[in-house]
């Protein structure tokens, strides 16, 4: 989780917070690779809940756009 940029500025910590946050969503994170960078497009809050409960690896879809 280190090597990833984040792409929001904001935190909903109501949505951090709630038990059944990825209930309806995708439950794993969107992660962009572009020029080498690992751009966090989506689930910011499941990344976060993850560093506090002391995890430093995250499973995530990866668009690599490196690759093509």
């Amino acid at each position: 989780m280190a090597d990833l940029v984040t792409t929001k500025a904001t935190l909903d910590l109501e949505t951090l917070l709630s038990e059944d946050s990825t209930f309806y969503g995708d439950l794993f994170p969107h992660v962009v690779r572009y020029r080498g960078v690992l751009y966090l497009e989506d689930g910011m809050h499941r990344a976060l809940r993850s560093a506090l409960h002391h995890r430093s690896v995250i499973h995530a879809r990866v668009l690599d756009l490196d690759a093509s």
